[in-house]
């Protein structure tokens, strides 16, 4: 089985490199950048949505955050040292007028306790990756363990795993040790995995996303593929219908 899902994972990213797999644009695309921007901003804008990015379209998310990020009036919100200077109706006020935040207390606790986690231990997202030298298993330890109650949600194995992915692509950085980001298993990656024959449809009910993100390893285990080079190819081939056979 293994040697067969390979060789259609081959097909998928070679489909999704030629722009085979129907629209592929990412949610992320949506994002205000140029060759001007520094890396501080970018890791600001991918970072601090990303942390809201839970059971929402992730299109209208980012459209959210460029609606927030353009506006003079709510783009405070995207600088750390402010969220302690701020007061909470304020930043609520912000978060919530392009629907950026859509949980007026939750969301709102998330974004302060992540901008002020980083604040008060780092000064900024950059000096953060600077400390721990770029390296993904580095920064799994401090966000996963020794800070984890000061990056809510941003430290759950799949948008941690997903959001080391992004900041690689968006951000322009290399982290070392990319090769052990693991696969971000959503609802599209789940139903790939189970058209792949990976997993039953009712395994795929109650199956953990630390389990299916283990599966995807073991399979991929000396292909030459990292298993987040797949996310994107089997999240269009999903979330276009699979039209494309392979």
């Amino acid at each position: 089985m293994g040697k067969g899902i390979v060789n259609k994972c081959r097909k998928l990213k070679l489909a999704y490199n030629d722009d085979l797999l129907g629209d592929t644009t990412m949610p992320e695309d949506t994002n205000p950048f140029s060759e001007n921007s520094t890396l501080e901003e970018k890791l600001l804008y991918f970072s601090l949505p990303m942390s809201l990015n839970y059971q929402r379209d992730s299109y209208k998310l980012w459209e959210a955050a460029l609606d927030t990020w353009k506006d003079k009036d709510t783009r405070s919100v995207f600088k750390l040292e402010n969220m302690k200077g701020l007061k909470e109706e304020d930043i609520r006020e912000k978060l919530l007028k392009y629907k950026l935040a859509l949980q007026p207390n939750k969301h709102i606790d998330t974004w302060r306790r992540i901008s002020i986690t980083v604040y008060d231990n780092w000064g900024s997202f950059k000096n953060l990756l600077t400390s721990i030298d770029y390296d993904f298993l580095k920064l799994k330890k401090v966000i996963q363990k020794d800070y984890k109650k000061g990056f809510p949600y941003l430290s759950g194995p799949k948008i941690f795993n997903y959001w080391s992915h992004i900041i690689q692509e968006y951000c322009d950085i290399e982290l070392k040790n990319s090769e052990y980001i693991e696969i971000a298993p959503d609802t599209h990656i789940i139903q790939a995995s189970v058209k792949l024959g990976i997993i039953s449809k009712k395994e795929a009910e109650n199956i953990s996303r630390e389990k299916l993100s283990f599966l995807w390893r073991e399979i991929l285990k000396g292909s030459g593929i990292d298993p987040i080079e797949m996310h994107s190819p089997l999240w269009f081939w999903s979330r276009n219908g699979f039209e494309y056979k392979v």
